[in-house]
């Protein structure tokens, strides 16, 4: 294969400090649907993907475990490996920045930019934030938290190593402007520019003293080499880098075609990443693609807001390809998309079951009712069939630019397009018509081919988003030939039509969903409960505000049997709680009661209402019992 047609891409490696939430997915399943589309076209293709392993949060977490850093990040990194592999994602290499390979080589890295006086010892004063792993200046703040993430920061003072970033200010912004396509989409270019590199860049912390779980530096071993220095070196030592000396892969490898990472990251990858690489004498990657978030509703997706959606679960509920079919088509190349239960089951119903799956189904069966499963290519051609491979061929060319430039939502709006026309064909030539006069036999022949033929190029173009049900296609088909053009193939026999996507029902998963959120809560809160049971001292047990309230109203929710929904009167006004409790109340018997109200719990989102503190009631054996207090004014403070 010749040389030039390499393609080598990488994800950005997941922090190993939590189980990866369906955005954290995005990355893997857009790079999987990029190298399979690459592979497709001919292209020698590595695809690398891992796991970020150092720093303090992980620190911290390990020892609230009362566990090693090194035997969390196991436990991480396999948990990572398995949620990928939910996903069918095809990787190449799972690169962990923990391997010994790696360590050695960012080691050596740091040496060298040390040596040549790219690295320089100084102190670090500023605010920092533990979750995110950077240092801000005050003014960077938003509202006194991390820009970031939101998260509280902390002062921090402590020596440390600096990358000297201003050194390689202006070669960069040049770099910029001789490779316009270095950054997609352009409006992320622009934000580095105007926000970063025109303001003026300061040297970059590159080391660590305050804590000890991360690479030693070599010639100063108090110090532990910074995260980024480290999480991002990975792109060269997973393919075999080493400032002494690196392997073929990496001389045959690198640059990389193209690195998949998240807006969120955008500034680490196409400032600090090509300044080291810079430094190292290295060329910098082809291009990176920063592209959007994946939010649930309208928010960022978070534990806190217990919002969080993960993409193994789904895939086990829904099956793989819907997952990857929904995040491949609902993620615009520029906007954040969103995912919400209801719009991944509309978005299945409507694409996956009723267009592709009943296309698919209904092409198969006629083929084996009308022809016992064998078909030639046609030869009576009317308007309808003309119309529909202009649009085939139509979508084949515009498919094919949309993909190389990385614009997936519109490359799968475009073929599901094509997929929509051939079911408006079918009522346009009504097979089952034809099929009641014997003399037009060979017109139900020509229709019947061309819509298997559409089918074979659907699949082969619907294949890197979702593989396993376009191997089920094929099967159908009785077809291997990838052949991108319509009428490339001479005859068709069809083996079973076998439904692809069975359609959902949509009320009766909700409520099963809402009913297994309200349970993990349950089972949540009597976790916490238990963990929680020790003594205390009066000032803990003072930090609990418990206030009479009236119950104003209150009503069943369908898709949560075992929740009610009450509206409070604190004494201040009205507030929502969501309670465990409409296996033992009815609305009736509770409106009107005062009831004893935790009125400064955090708010917790349970089956899409925000629940703004908790109820007291007793366990009483299989029962419970409210504890009820109506004699007692709604505002009252309970001592």
């Amino acid at each position: 294969m010749p040389e030039n047609k390499k393609f080598y891409i990488t994800t950005a490696i997941v922090y190993a400090s939590s189980k990866p939430h369906i955005g954290n997915a995005y990355d893997i399943v857009l790079a999987d649907m990029i190298a399979r589309y690459k592979k497709q076209q001919g292209f020698d293709v590595f695809l690398m993907t891992g796991s970020d392993e150092h720093g303090q949060k992980i620190e911290e977490k390990a020892k609230e475990a009362g566990i090693t850093p090194k035997e969390y990040v196991d436990n991480a990194a396999g948990v990572i490996k398995a949620v990928w592999d939910s996903l069918n994602t095809d990787f190449d290499k799972f690169i962990r920045t923990t391997d010994q390979d790696h360590e050695a080589a960012v080691q050596k890295i740091f040496t060298k930019l040390y040596e040549q006086g790219d690295i320089y010892k100084g102190h670090y004063e500023g605010k920092y934030c533990v979750p995110c792993e950077s240092f801000f200046t005050p003014s960077q703040l938003v509202d006194g938290k991390c820009p970031d993430c939101g998260r509280e920061v902390i002062d921090s003072k402590e020596e440390a190593y600096f990358l000297k970033l201003s050194k390689y200010q202006d070669k960069l912004l040049e770099y910029y402007e001789q490779h316009p396509d270095f950054i997609k989409p352009e409006s992320r270019k622009n934000e580095m520019i105007n926000n970063f590199l025109k303001p003026g860049l300061s040297d970059l912390c590159v080391s660590r003293s305050s804590f000890t779980w991360g690479i030693p530096v070599e010639f100063d071993k108090k110090h532990v080499t910074y995260v980024w220095l480290d999480a991002l070196s990975n792109y060269i030592t997973g393919i075999g880098y080493n400032p002494e000396g690196s392997t073929e892969q990496f001389d045959k490898l690198w640059p990389a075609d193209l690195h998949v990472i998240g807006k969120d990251i955008v500034r680490f990858h196409t400032i600090y990443w090509p300044i080291i690489l810079m430094a190292l004498g290295l060329p910098l990657p082809k291009q990176v693609l920063g592209h959007p978030w994946v939010l649930v509703g309208e928010d960022k997706m978070s534990k806190s807001k217990g919002n969080v959606i993960y993409p193994d679960e789904l895939a086990a509920r829904f099956g793989i390809d819907a997952v990857r079919y929904y995040l491949l088509s609902e993620i615009p190349f520029t906007q954040d998309g969103t995912i919400t239960y209801e719009s991944f089951i509309a978005k299945y119903n409507a694409d996956l079951a009723n267009t592709l799956g009943n296309l698919v189904n209904r092409s198969v069966a006629m083929t084996n009712k009308y022809f016992s499963g064998t078909v030639t290519k046609g030869k009576l051609f009317d308007d309808f069939d003309k119309e529909l491979i202009d649009v085939a061929n139509e979508a084949i060319v515009k498919y094919q630019d949309l993909m190389n430039n990385y614009h997936n939502a519109e490359a799968v709006d475009c073929i599901m397009s094509l997929a929509k026309r051939c079911n408006k064909y079918i009522d346009e030539t009504a097979p089952w018509a034809l099929a009641k006069d014997e003399s037009n036999k060979e017109r139900l022949n020509t229709v019947l081919y061309n819509l298997l033929e559409c089918i074979r190029m659907l699949s082969i173009m619907l294949y890197p988003v979702i593989p396993e049900s376009c191997g089920k296609i094929k099967v159908q088909l009785a077809n291997n030939d990838t052949t991108l053009e319509f009428g490339v193939t001479n005859a068709f026999t069809v083996g079973a039509a076998t439904p692809l996507f069975a359609r959902i029902d949509t009320e009766k998963v909700l409520a099963e969903i809402a009913e297994e959120q309200a349970k993990k809560q349950t089972e949540k809160e009597k976790a916490e409960n238990v963990a929680t049971i020790a003594e205390i001292g009066i000032e803990d047990f003072c930090k609990v505000e418990l206030t009479a309230a009236k119950i104003t109203a209150c009503e069943s929710l369908p898709k949560a049997k075992k929740l009610l929904k009450l509206t409070l009167n604190d004494g201040n006004g009205e507030r929502t709680v969501a309670s465990g409790i409409a296996k033992f109340y009815t609305p009736e018997e509770l409106v009107n009661r005062t009831v004893i109200l935790v009125s400064n719990l955090k708010p917790a989102k349970l089956c899409g209402i925000e629940s703004q503190g908790m109820i007291l009631a007793a366990d009483c054996g299989d029962d419970v019992k409210v504890i009820f207090i109506d004699d007692v004014p709604a505002g009252s403070k309970i001592r």
